[in-house]
């Protein structure tokens, strides 16, 4: 693996099916399936590590937002990456871009409405990412939702030539899923936590079981985080995949999406349902077997 720090290094460094996963660095299992779903599926594999300003708010954590590189490079290289991508602040804005992406009402709802302006920083960097880079693939997580409608919506209507490949959540071997912010939780808020997935999980049983009335599976989550102490709930909506608009019945592809505050960090989770003609698919993610590479630091 080779760490490089321009557009220009990365395309010299590629050759063949290019796949892209980008990231913010400080990585975990999440990130790492990633990296192994690219590398099964290309002839280069880059990822990048960014941390990008401009989906931060005013009053978020981009000053503590957690950073390792000498780790990142380790976990990367470990993970299959040809090519990882460092870029300074410079690289990625010579200029303050004033272009901006236009989302529309994908936003509206949930993080959207909740941070102001964060996915107008995503869609620039990561459509910077995919112009400077021109991957084939690019595989995001399922557990940003919403990020995740973002882009695959913005790739059909800027007409990127790239498939964009939603990778399961990755969870710890008690449910939590995995999020570089846990390493901010205590052991009281770690306990506490569990609290979004059990109640997610409860959701996705009773969707097996046949209930499909949003609210009925929003008071599910709801009910759980509620029996747990030290958690400030944000939402628990049930919301279309590709608009990202609240649905009241589970009939077509759908997340049940959970933010809180527990403790001082904001955590934020989901299940995903397919829909078919006969019957529900569930993707609660995919449960570590051991430890998580966080426990390492």
């Amino acid at each position: 693996m080779i760490t490089v720090a321009t557009f220009a290094d990365v395309r010299a460094a590629s050759a063949g099916r290019v796949g892209l996963a980008p990231t913010m660095g400080y990585l975990h299992d999440g990130h790492l399936a990633l990296f192994r779903a690219a590398r099964a599926g290309s002839d280069t594999v880059v990822a990048s590590v960014f941390v990008n300003p401009l989906q931060f708010g005013p009053n978020e954590d981009l000053s503590r937002y957690p950073r390792d590189l000498e780790r990142d490079q380790r976990l990367a290289e470990q993970a299959g990456v040809d090519v990882l991508f460092v870029p300074p602040a410079e690289e990625m804005y010579p200029v303050l871009p004033k272009i901006s992406v236009i989302i529309g009402d994908l936003t509206d709802h949930f993080e959207g409405a909740r941070r102001p302006g964060h996915f107008a920083g995503v869609a620039v960097v990561v459509a910077k990412l995919f112009a400077g880079i021109q991957p084939a693939g690019a595989f995001f997580g399922r557990k940003d939702a919403q990020q995740l409608a973002v882009v695959r919506r913005m790739t059909v209507d800027l007409s990127f030539p790239i498939e964009i490949v939603p990778v399961s959540t990755v969870r710890e071997a008690d449910g939590l899923a995995l999020s570089s912010r846990n390493r901010f939780l205590t052991a009281d808020d770690r306990r506490s936590a569990l609290a979004l997935s059990q109640g997610l999980f409860a959701a996705a049983a009773a969707v097996e079981a046949g209930e499909r009335a949003g609210s009925a599976l929003e008071a599910m989550v709801v009910d759980a985080v509620g029996a747990a102490a030290g958690i400030e709930l944000e939402y628990a909506a049930l919301a279309d995949a590709e608009t990202v608009q609240p649905l009241s019945e589970l009939t077509r592809d759908a997340f049940l999406a959970v933010a809180a505050r527990v403790g001082e960090t904001r955590l934020i989770d989901n299940v995903a349902f397919s829909v078919g003609a006969d019957s529900v698919t569930v993707d609660r993610g995919d449960i570590l077997t051991g430890p998580s590479v966080l426990e390492d630091v």
